[in-house]
């Protein structure tokens, strides 16, 4: 950040008082900008025993697969913003339930919560960021090109789970890709 969005004048970074955070500050009107995590949300549409993903058009990550998901808007809830994106991305219409998984990647500011939901039929359709959407049963999740690893870890979750029939809350802090520790 290099201007307050305010006044327009330049922002430095410093320790606002009762501040354990460096901030952008206004140099002139003494606006704090706070810069916050990003909310991903999606979710895990179901139908029988296979599960809707999304080629991804766009980067990052273009051509590999994806379930639906994406930034959540303000003026929406998690439950919206994860039907919001499936419709948006695969023009499928679901029936959200239960948040599923959660994600912390601290190392670039986001957070992912996939949710469970239940494809209500099969009309659909690649939506505008999608170059293909289709059903996969397990054995056919194309895991060598699935773009994420919060989704990765999801659906690996996701189908042991449903051998047991006792779908439990996930949540996870993932390093950057590459590091151990």
């Amino acid at each position: 950040m290099k201007y307050c969005s305010i006044c327009g004048a330049p922002v430095e970074l410093r320790l606002p008082p009762d501040d354990s955070r460096s901030r952008h500050v206004c140099t002139a009107c003494g606006e704090i900008h706070y810069q916050n995590p990003k909310l991903i949300v999606g979710a895990i549409p179901e139908w029988q025993d296979k599960i809707l993903l999304c080629r991804r058009a766009i980067e990052p990550r273009h051509g590999l697969w994806t379930l639906p998901a994406g930034f959540m808007e303000n003026g929406e809830t998690t439950v919206e913003a994860a039907a919001r994106e499936t419709l948006e991305e695969a023009n499928a219409q679901v029936d959200i339930g239960e948040l599923y998984t959660l994600y912390n990647l601290p190392y670039i500011n986001q957070v992912h919560l996939l949710f469970r939901a239940r494809l209500l039929n099969l009309s659909f359709s690649p939506g505008v960021e999608s170059l293909e959407v289709s059903l996969f049963a397990e054995e056919d999740i194309p895991w060598d090109t699935l773009a994420f690893r919060p989704v990765r870890f999801t659906l690996q979750h996701y189908f042991a789970d449903r051998k047991t029939g006792d779908f439990r809350f996930r949540i996870g802090d993932l390093l950057p890709p590459g590091k151990t520790s």
